[in-house]
């Protein structure tokens, strides 16, 4: 039985709890998916006819723009969703950063489940602002300067991963890059002054301690 088939059958019975919780039906009627480190989950302009939750992982969106250069669009983390779309096809591919495992249900399955349940619905209106709310900090992200974009950028991973002030990024010095509009070379000048100024500490490429999350803040502000 293939994937799709399987959330076909998944999706002919509906729970019959008075209320449903939008998570839990995603665990109860979702199907689980592995994919490997650098696998393509969807692809740009495919239909978007199925939302995804990460179980564990990490997951970034992209797509190539004309001149050959990668967008990011956002990266997800455990406890995640994404794959929300305002018309019928991904604007982005998503790819998997490390192995990655989702659930994935039908859009028109939790349209329905919205329909008929209340608190549903204001679930994910509340997924889909806090989706709009990250795209419209990235968009403002994207005016300020190369250390004020990095500064940012560690402190929203660090909040997301629920670090404390040792955070370990899953996502290369280039992903970073691309979501940020800077060039790698940028980011690792960038980083390597923030240690110099002792706001962090670099462990290795991608453990990164946050000694003065004062002065990251105020970086970012």
């Amino acid at each position: 039985m293939t994937p799709v088939q399987t959330i076909r059958e998944n999706h002919t019975a509906y729970p019959s709890r008075d209320h449903a919780d939008a998570t839990d039906l995603m665990a109860q009627m979702g199907v689980r998916m592995t994919f490997a480190k650098d696998e393509e989950i969807y692809g740009q302009d495919e239909d978007a006819d199925l939302i995804y939750r990460v179980v564990s992982g990490s997951v970034r969106t992209s797509r190539v723009l004309s001149d050959g250069r990668r967008q990011i669009g956002g990266f997800y983390v455990a406890g995640d969703m994404f794959g929300f779309e305002n018309g019928a096809a991904h604007t982005f591919s998503a790819e998997a950063i490390t192995q990655v495992k989702v659930l994935l249900i039908k859009r028109s399955v939790l349209a329905s489940l919205a329909a008929r349940d209340r608190t549903v619905a204001e679930q994910l209106l509340a997924l889909v602002g806090r989706e709009l709310a990250r795209t419209q900090e990235h968009v403002m992200l994207l005016v300020k300067t190369a250390q004020e974009r990095v500064a940012g950028f560690l402190l929203e991973m660090a909040d997301r991963i629920q670090a404390h002030d040792e955070v370990d990024l899953p996502m290369s010095r280039q992903d970073i890059a691309d979501y940020l509009g800077l060039t790698i070379e940028t980011v690792s000048r960038t980083l390597t002054h923030l240690e110099n100024s002792a706001a962090i500490a670099l462990r290795t490429s991608r453990r990164i301690v946050l000694r003065n999350r004062g002065a990251l803040h105020r970086l970012n502000s």
